[in-house]
């Protein structure tokens, strides 16, 4: 199941799938046993209504995924779940876990079993050791307390061919997943590669897939969407890959074959900058095949801040992106990324101004985020200023620079979208009529219309004499 975490803007654009409960259910499916999926987030269920659905189904075995940010609700419900019925088994798996897994299991006793890294045959296997009544300790890729001393076993290689992982579609109630900016859809996810192979330090998933990466055959991506579009009637895919570009090759024979259906889906990506330039000659079957949304992370104005992140980017190079995906009516999406140590007014000024001057169709201006297992984060331990895992989402600010506090970096943010988006309506208004300046509206009118980001925007407006003094008071210890 999963936890019922809110930030306050991805619901803005629609409702997700769980994809990795679709998969881990299959795998549960695999160890001879029933499953289900309740996902508390999308259906919007609060405590109660958890409660009472672990009192209806009466599972003998509770599991739930987090990362950082989920991480508390996640504990919550598996306690719930021990409070129903204390016979219930407990797993949790996720990023956050399968790194802090000795923290989290002395945070709960609710919390029977971790599975670290890769879940699906972990959990099989536990599974599989549970029913017989053997001893967990010989299931490779867990940790768990025994006689109040954490067991972690083994590591547990990967699968060689994730082509062969089974996923429980008819598990999801399908009603709950749309996006609200294409009308009449039902959203869905895909995943056709996992891993990265890059080094950027500020990024947890390089380190959760320790810089692999396997993909799956082309043909088997296409049968699944064409599958889910006639059986569900999935319309909108999510592509949940953390770089599914990274083989030009393999990237153009799944869009082949995805063209070769000539299914009408809209799919959603995200891929770095360089593989965008590489692929100029065939941006086209990028939209053929149905993408349009490409979201990208600029992160900085700083090269030499990209440089130390490992970006493995060069400014110089990157605006002619956003132009290349105009060509071809994609939606472009930039991220980029403020409230680093070393921050100042002016290097947030230099990113804002950067946004403007390449004009993504959107652009999202993100904090940084220290992960607790992440490269270098002892360093930043005392700059830390809040330590309630639940605001670890990249929204709120969590570090204090040296030269900046906490409340001029969410007034700096506020303005970073405010200029963005004034400029933007206009260039919406006057695009020429069709399924981009439509979506493009949609959007802007949620944007607009969420009381998260009207609230965000409050404070950046009545937080600027504060944020004000806050930089005098710098300056005068400087």
């Amino acid at each position: 199941m999963t936890p019922p975490y809110h930030s306050g803007v991805d619901e803005i654009a629609g409702r997700w799938v769980p994809l990795g409960l679709v998969y881990l259910a299959g795998a549960a499916r695999l160890a001879g046993l029933d499953a289900e999926i309740y996902d508390a987030m999308a259906k919007g269920h609060a405590y109660p209504a958890i409660e009472q659905r672990l009192r209806e189904s009466m599972a003998a075995c509770v599991a739930s995924t987090a990362i950082t940010a989920t991480i508390n609700d996640a504990v919550k419900i598996l306690e719930l779940a021990k409070k129903v019925n204390p016979a219930t088994v407990t797993i949790l798996g996720g990023v956050h876990p399968s790194f802090m897994y000795e923290e989290v299991l002395a945070s709960s006793a609710a919390v029977d079993y971790i599975v670290i890294g890769e879940g699906e045959a972990t959990l099989r296997h536990l599974l599989e050791v549970l029913e017989a009544g053997d001893d967990p300790a010989t299931v490779a890729g867990i940790a768990f307390l025994r006689e109040g001393a954490v067991v972690r076993t083994d590591r547990r290689t990967y699968v060689e061919t994730i082509d062969d992982l089974p996923a429980a579609w008819d598990l999801l109630d399908w009603r709950d997943y749309y996006s609200l900016v294409i009308p009449d859809s039902r959203l869905g996810a895909i995943s056709t590669s996992r891993g990265c192979e890059h080094d950027c330090t500020f990024c947890s998933q390089q380190s959760f897939w320790e810089k692999s990466w396997r993909a799956r055959d082309p043909r088997n991506v296409a049968d699944e969407l064409e599958y889910l579009y006639t059986t569900y009637r999935v319309n909108v895919f999510m592509i949940t890959d953390e770089h599914p570009t990274r083989s030009r090759e393999r990237w153009e024979a799944l869009l082949d074959a995805v063209i070769a259906r000539d299914i009408p889906v809209y799919l959603l990506m995200e891929t770095r900058c360089p593989d965008i330039i590489r692929d100029r000659d065939i941006l086209w079957k990028y939209r053929k095949a149905g993408v349009i949304y490409i979201s990208t992370g600029i992160e900085t104005a700083d090269q030499a801040a990209l440089d130390a992140m490992k970006k493995g980017m060069d400014l110089g190079e990157v605006k002619q992106i956003f132009d290349l995906l105009r060509e071809q009516e994609i939606v472009s999406e930039a991220s980029f990324m403020v409230g680093f140590p070393d921050e100042t007014t002016e290097s947030i000024k230099k990113t804002m101004h950067l946004a403007q001057q390449y004009n993504p169709d959107i652009a999202n201006f993100f904090t940084f985020t220290p992960w607790p297992y992440a490269e270098g984060y002892k360093k930043l331990i005392p700059l830390i200023r809040v330590h309630d895992y639940a605001k670890y989402n990249m929204v709120d600010p969590v570090i204090e620079p040296h030269n900046m506090s906490i409340l001029q970096i969410e007034v700096a943010i506020a303005d970073g979208y405010r200029n963005f988006y004034m400029g933007k309506i206009v260039d919406y208004m006057t695009m020429k009529a069709g399924f981009k300046r439509d979506y493009l509206m949609r959007i802007t009118k949620l944007f607009m219309g969420s009381r998260f980001v009207m609230k965000k925007l409050g404070i950046g407006m009545l937080g600027k004499i504060p944020a004000t003094i806050d930089a005098l008071k710098m300056k005068s210890k400087g």
